[in-house]
């Protein structure tokens, strides 16, 4: 009793039946998504137009659902179309069909190109797909896919959805749909069969229309007409008849080292193979009926060359071998090595140098030796560096990537200047100026500014040239050792040319190029400084025979020693406190004066004067304002622009801070002060800023004491702020020339600077440096490639391709992965114009001999390469319908094989098409079709004779292994 009277002896477990089971779950989820994106109730729409389907742009929306724990995925295909406003409005017909079954039965689109299978199939404009998700298995059996169509005909008919939808089922790569389209009081059924080999029976139309007739099982006698469209597909594989055209590069010359300028400065360009792998003839006999046409397991009717239209479509080969693509890949995979120079060719012989120059006595030594500044003859030999030679006398010559024939060859090519003779520095002036033989339409041209755009360095420019050679050594010349080679010998050779003052042909004059890639920069900037060294050494010269010569006609003067008692020129030019490089007039050297006695004398005497600065006069005396002689301020790559910024940012925000930036920013401004002051004594701030900064120096008129109208000037109010950094500097500044100022630019620090940061330079780094620039070479090749062929999707491809580039490159450290991309789409570029090229050759576009037929096959070449599929006007009796033809014909003649010569002579069409006198069996002009499609439809009352008239259609496909059926089978549903 204690037991019964417990009360959790009286709970039982209830079952609720209204519950919905994961089956309703699935079929509500599908009626809301439905809802979602309005596919609700009967849709009005015109008949799509011819070509619509591929021209069209087709649009789709996926969402996922779930059936338990089983994950799908639907998707709705739509064709975006344009409805007029009165169409929109229009009321739909009650009886009306939905768009779907009209669109069975629609002959405007028949065979798309392109299109989603379903299209292809069942001609439908919209559709919705059901398909189980990405990791989830196929739908193979049977009640499963029972249950799925099920749940689809719920859906449809509690919705009211007119929207065809299917459900994808067995594997995938089958592409097995069953579906369902209701509308009211009709249903579509969507149908389908797979099978592996053809059924010998249904090989044929015959044995096809069997098959349609007996599935929609007509009452009617006699059967309403069928309407017959069909293709058939040929594949054209062979192209040993035609040439190809790419002419590839001269390996053996390159490799036996006989290379000039010319081959060094090309970049190779096509592709090593074919590109036109296949070319697919489609021939089409639309609208025929039943009777028209016979095709069976005896005859048939269907000759291509008979077909009222033709199509061609061309199949590119799969990742073509180009050129230039693997030149620029090969190049891009040095940014991913590690190794330094050292690394790759090796220590030993700088160890042995080093050995050779162990005695640190001779290094001071030839540190405090007077420099000597001949000019001497430029060429290949003795242009290279003592250094050089003893690397190459340490290097066994098999170890050698480079031979020598190669390597001077590249020298020549990146020094042209070398080969020339020159005696005197004019000579090298008018070389230096010729900065790779651009003419001023070529600078002025849009490729050649491309390198602002690129951050590169100008076509034909030293390191443009260098960038080409390096890439040229690695692709034929033994890779990353060949790279390290050539780049000591290039600072081999800059160091070279900074010793012996010649300037670096190939580069511009003035300060380094921001707009350019920093190696460009930094070799601007030894540029400057071998430019700075020159003039440096030139004043010596000069001023040491003006000494001479005033000297030697008065025996009575001074001795030698008592003329410069301090410093001698050589010290002074060497000398961290003052420089000679700004020269004064002749007339202040005439006088022998010692050192002391000049300083004395230049205090109340104008020094360093270079022009009067136009009719304005001196504030405290009536003496003309000059202006003087200054220093340019020193030249900077970004580099260092950079690392100033930061040292400037680091000194604060503080008063101190401050004040310390602006004396660290005023060092020009200091050194052009005293410049001033020794070309204008008794000159006052006042004067100075009316010369340096105008604005800052307010003139006002007004009416003195004595009723005259006088202009007078006062500094602006920043100029009279307390502590201001232009008056501070004033009153410290002194009355030095130019030429006896701290150098604001030390060319020697700064070249020993940069030829550091080249020597260190790994051949990564320098790949990274160089991309740019070999980017941009690409491009301008690409370019002038693309002009003789004129394709429009090319030129577009490339404005698309140098803005993504520009927008990597700009980018102080580039994503590579991104800039690897951007080679692979100028590969595609590269392929695209190969096409181009094999389908001029194949077409005879090249050859005169076409006359008025030329524009014609142009067009339909260009509409080859810009669209999916193109048709031949006039069948096989236009001009490219002939030329195809014959190519089929030597195909089939070559796949015989029975006849060699005959391949290689040209032959009439007639005996090509009847294969010759013989007895052997003639060889047909066209290989069986490697795909046929049959297309059925009619309109027939279904399942009785008193039903509705709906639509029917069968879509068959026919291939060597594959065979198809997909049927849509329409039936009234009021009474039944």
């Amino acid at each position: 009793m204690a037991a019964d009277s417990d009360p959790e002896s009286e709970v039982f477990e209830i079952t609720d039946f209204t519950t919905a089971s994961e089956w309703e779950r699935f079929i509500s989820r599908v009626e809301e998504v439905l809802n979602d994106w309005k596919l609700i109730g009967c849709r009005v729409g015109k008949p799509p137009q011819k070509g619509e389907f591929t021209s069209g742009s087709w649009e789709e929306t996926s969402q996922e659902i779930n059936f338990a724990d089983f994950k799908f995925t639907i998707t709705h295909h739509y064709l975006k179309q344009e409805t007029a406003e009165n169409e929109s409005r229009d009321e739909p017909e009650e009886d009306a069909f939905p768009l779907a079954m009209q669109d069975l039965l629609c002959m405007n689109n028949d065979f798309p190109p392109r299109a989603h299978c379903l299209v292809r199939w069942y001609g439908v404009r919209e559709f919705l797909v059901i398909s189980p998700g990405a990791n989830c298995e196929a739908i193979i059996s049977e009640s499963k896919c029972n249950l799925l169509l099920s749940s689809v005909s719920i859906a449809l008919a509690n919705t009211g959805c007119q929207v065809p939808l299917f459900v994808q089922i067995q594997q995938k790569w089958r592409r097995m749909y069953s579906g369902e389209c209701q509308g009211s009081g009709i249903r579509t059924d969507f149908e389908m069969v797979h099978l592996r080999k053809v059924p010998s029976q249904y090989n044929h139309l015959s044995g096809l229309l069997d098959v349609f007739k007996n599935k929609i099982g007509c009452p009617l006698t006699p059967l309403p007409p069928i309407n017959i469209s069909i293709r058939f597909t040929y594949v054209l594989q062979d192209w040993q008849q035609c040439s190809w055209p790419q002419q590839p590069p001269d390996f053996d010359a390159l490799l036996a080292g006989e290379v000039g300028g010319v081959e060094f400065g090309k970049l190779p360009f096509g592709a090593c193979e074919d590109p036109i792998s296949e070319l697919h003839l489609s021939t089409t006999w639309p609208n025929l009926t039943e009777g028209i046409v016979v095709d069976n397991d005896v005859y048939s009717d269907l000759d291509p060359l008979q077909a009222p239209h033709w199509s061609v479509r061309v199949r590119k080969a799969d990742n073509p071998q180009c050129l230039l693509g693997e030149f620029l890949m090969e190049f891009f995979k040095l940014c991913c090595r590690k190794e330094t120079t050292e690394e790759i060719l090796g220590r030993n012989s700088v160890e042995e140098e080093g050995k050779d120059n162990s005695d640190i006595t001779q290094a001071l030594s030839k540190l405090t030796e007077p420099t000597a500044v001949p000019i001497p003859k430029l060429s290949v030999s003795n242009m290279v560096h003592s250094a050089r030679k003893r690397i190459r006398r340490h290097r066994r010559i098999e170890e050698s990537p480079l031979s020598n024939d190669v390597l001077n060859s590249i020298l020549l090519y990146l020094f042209p200047d070398a080969s020339v003779d020159k005696s005197d520095s004019s000579d090298v002036k008018s070389t230096q100026q010729n900065t790779g033989g651009n003419t001023e339409q070529e600078k002025q041209s849009e490729d050649y500014h491309l390198y602002n755009q690129l951050k590169s360095a100008p076509a034909d420019s030293l390191t443009s040239r260098l960038a080409l050679c390096i890439c040229m050594v690695n692709f034929y010349h033994g890779g990353v050792r060949a790279v390290a080679h050539l780049w000591q010998e290039f600072v081999l050779e800059m160091r070279y040319r900074w010793e012996n003052n010649c300037l670096i042909y190939g580069l511009s004059s003035g300060a380094p190029d921001l707009r350019c890639c920093l190696l460009h920069q930094k070799l601007q900037m030894l540029n400057c400084c071998i430019e700075r060294k020159r003039a440096r050494d030139t004043g010596r010269k000069s001023e040491g025979g003006r000494e001479k010569n005033r000297l030697a006609p008065d025996t009575a003067g001074p001795p030698a020693a008592e003329v410069s008692p301090g410093k001698s020129w050589d010290s002074w030019s060497d000398s961290e406190e003052e420089f000679f490089e700004c020269l004064s007039d002749t007339e202040e050297m005439k006088e022998a004066e010692t050192e002391s006695d000049k300083k004395a004398a230049n205090k109340g005497k104008a020094e360093g004067r270079l022009q009067p600065h136009g009719k304005l006069t001196l504030l405290n005396s009536q003496e003309p304002l000059y202006i003087p002689v200054t220093q340019e301020p020193a030249p900077m790559t970004e580099d260092l622009l950079e690392e100033q910024s930061e040292v400037l940012a680091k000194l604060g925000t503080s008063a101190e801070g401050a004040h310390l930036r602006a004396r660290m920013q005023s060092a020009c401004l200091l050194s052009d002060m005293e410049s001033f002051k020794a070309a204008n004594p008794g000159c006052s701030l006042e004067d100075f800023v009316r010369w340096y900064s105008p604005r800052d120096y307010i003139e006002e008129v007004v009416t003195d004491e004595s009723g005259q109208i006088v202009v007078q000037g006062d500094l602006s109010a920043r100029m009279k702020i307390p502590g201001n950094m232009w008056v501070e500097a004033w009153e410290t500044a002194k009355a030095t020339p130019a030429r006896r100022q701290k150098r604001l630019f030390d060319d020697t620090k700064e070249a020993e600077k940069v030829l550091h940061y080249l020597a260190v330079q790994k051949p990564a780094d320098l790949t990274r440096h160089l991309l740019p620039c070999v980017l941009h070479a690409a491009l301008i090749k690409v370019k002038e490639e693309e002009s003789t062929e004129d394709i429009l999707s090319v030129r577009k491809a490339l404005q698309q391709v140098t803005a993504h580039a520009s927008k990597l490159l700009r980018h102080p450290n580039p994503d590579f992965k991104k800039l690897e991309d951007v080679i692979n789409q100028m590969t595609v570029v590269e392929a695209v114009i190969a096409c181009a090229r094999s389908l001029r050759a194949k077409f005879g576009i090249a050859n005169a001999e076409r006359g008025g037929d030329c524009e014609d096959l142009e067009r339909f070449v260009s509409g080859l390469l810009e669209d999916p599929e193109v048709c031949v006007i006039g069948a096989g009796r236009s001009p490219a319908g002939n030329i195809i033809h014959k190519l089929f014909i030597s195909s089939q003649r070559l796949a015989d094989g029975s006849d060699e010569a005959a391949l290689l002579a040209p032959a009439d069409e007639e005996s090509m098409r009847v294969g010759g006198t013989d007895d052997r069996k003639p060889v047909p002009d066209f290989p069986p079709p490697a795909g046929r499609e049959i297309l059925l439809r009619t309109c027939v009352p279904r399942p009785a004779p008193y039903s509705k008239a709906l639509p029917q259609r069968l879509f068959c496909v026919l291939m060597r292994e594959d065979f198809r059926l997909a049927g849509a089978f329409s039936s009234d549903t009021t009474f039944f």
